[in-house]
């Protein structure tokens, strides 16, 4: 199979997008004969994509794309932190691995590549230099953090005979066009007063957006190639040492050409815990005139001043992965991305 028909979930999304333009790269390793998109949000991109508009909660409409194709790389997702209503992210997330897992079956589809989270981990208490084998958390913050780990159960159950599957679990992403991060972080900047949480000590794991889309371009060419060691596997996935989230971020936001001030105002986890259930309470008595995720909520807390820590080991092992963009480079890249865009 050198020349695969691939589609790509939530090819239209953040990092689904950048998996699009990996694959589509004169030096990727995996050389589609066909590319297919298939997203809600309208393709903006490669003419060469095929773009198909559906919901994956529409089974036919999975269905119908899958025809004919040879990979599936499922990242079509809801990423949410408890301002969705449980259910939508419940049946968008689970329910949309539910269809695709069954239009590969039914499309004789032999490889599957999914697109988990560290979420799938975090239990709100420190996690030093773990590994894939960590355990998953007996309670979950939120529906999100649930719905991934029921996604990886599915994935991983559907492991056969007939189907190949594995699981990348990207850590903190960031890039062009971040949509969790950046805005927010810039937009205190712009205002002149910029606050971080915590004490600055916690440490966290980030990955760039284009070194995450390269691993599954990596990971989906290894499942064709017959590479058995990925078969039912989940793997964590970064590309640089744990760093403090907002001093991490810090570096971007100066280099983009933005001023902050105060230089080193820290609000304790104990007094911004409590913001962010005033934040969150204000987003969801907002909800029905304006959807949005807060910027400050009690899992952004959590996950800001709680060490999280790995490495991509196993995935280096297994299939090869090795940041495609350095560090250096992804700041570069991002920086300039909202210094042009003036966001």
């Amino acid at each position: 199979m050198n020349n695969p028909s691939i589609l790509v979930t939530g090819g239209s999304g953040f990092l689904g997008s950048h998996i699009v333009k990996e694959l589509l790269d004169p030096d990727s390793p995996l050389v589609p004969s066909e590319l297919r998109v298939f997203d809600l949000k309208e393709y903006q991109g490669d003419e060469k994509v095929t773009f198909i508009k559906g919901d994956t909660r529409d089974y036919e409409a999975v269905k119908e794309a899958c025809r004919g194709v040879d990979v599936v790389i499922h990242s079509a997702a809801v990423v949410d932190w408890g301002t969705h209503p449980e259910q939508y992210v419940y049946s968008v997330n689970v329910g949309g691995t539910e269809n695709v897992i069954r239009a590969c079956r039914e499309n004789g589809i032999e490889n599957l590549v999914f697109t988990s989270s560290l979420d799938a981990l975090f239990s709100g208490k420190p996690l030093r230099d773990i590994d894939d084998s960590q355990p998953y958390p007996e309670k979950f913050h939120n529906m999100y953090s649930r719905s991934k780990v029921e996604c990886e159960k599915l994935v991983r159950a559907a492991n056969d005979t007939r189907l190949k599957t594995c699981m990348l679990r990207p850590s903190d992403i960031y890039g062009p066009a971040d949509p969790y991060h950046m805005n927010a972080l810039i937009g205190m900047a712009k205002t002149g007063f910029y606050v971080r949480l915590g004490n600055g000590k916690s440490k966290a794991q980030h990955v760039f957006v284009g070194n995450m889309a390269f691993a599954h371009v990596l990971a989906a060419n290894a499942l064709i190639s017959g590479n058995e060691k990925l078969r039912g596997q989940a793997y964590l996935i970064t590309d640089a040492p744990g760093v403090n989230f907002f001093k991490f971020f810090d570096r971007i936001v100066i280099k983009a050409g933005y001023k902050y001030w105060p230089k080193n105002l820290w609000i304790p986890r104990g007094i911004a815990y409590p913001m962010g259930v005033v934040s969150e309470f204000m987003a969801l008595m907002l909800r029905p005139i304006k959807k949005f995720n807060p910027g400050l909520s009690r899992f952004a807390v959590k996950y800001t001043c709680t060490d999280f820590t790995f490495n991509s080991k196993r995935a280096e092992e297994d299939f090869g992965f090795k940041p495609k963009y350095s560090e250096e480079e992804t700041i570069e890249i991002t920086a300039a991305y909202y210094r042009k865009s003036g966001r």
